[in-house]
């Protein structure tokens, strides 16, 4: 099958400290994105109800960057990223998503991304 990447962005109000923490601590990313979260130095492990799937976190730039390679994918190209930045405009947050999927999943998964968007919009108030 096919591998699609995804680029996608999301505007905030919240401070791109905020969003990183919300990304990065597992008190935060329990409230939109997992059920648990366990961290060993630079290994995530991430549960969902009935599955569970591990990452090692590449990148960390602190308030702009954070990516992260999962452990059981097949090309080593592929990552889950959260880029961050403030608008020159608006003066609010951007959240940049890439992540990758089987072709004939992408409207799944955008639609999935654009679900926790909206739960990380509650949970960190913008």
């Amino acid at each position: 099958m096919k591998r699609e990447r995804l680029d996608m962005e999301f505007i905030f109000r919240a401070s791109p400290t905020i969003i990183y923490n919300f990304v990065t601590t597992p008190s935060c990313l329990v409230r939109w994105y997992c059920i648990e979260v366990d961290i060993t130095n630079d290994a995530y492990t991430f549960y969902w109800q009935g599955s569970s799937e591990s990452a090692i976190l590449i990148d960390d730039i602190e308030d702009e960057r954070v990516r992260f390679i999962w452990d059981d994918a097949d090309d080593p190209n592929e990552f889950l990223e959260f880029r961050l930045y403030k608008s020159d405009i608006t003066n609010e947050t951007v959240l940049e998503i890439t992540d990758f999927c089987d072709s004939d999943e992408v409207q799944e998964v955008k639609d999935l991304w654009h679900t926790l968007m909206i739960e990380l919009k509650k949970e960190c108030g913008g």
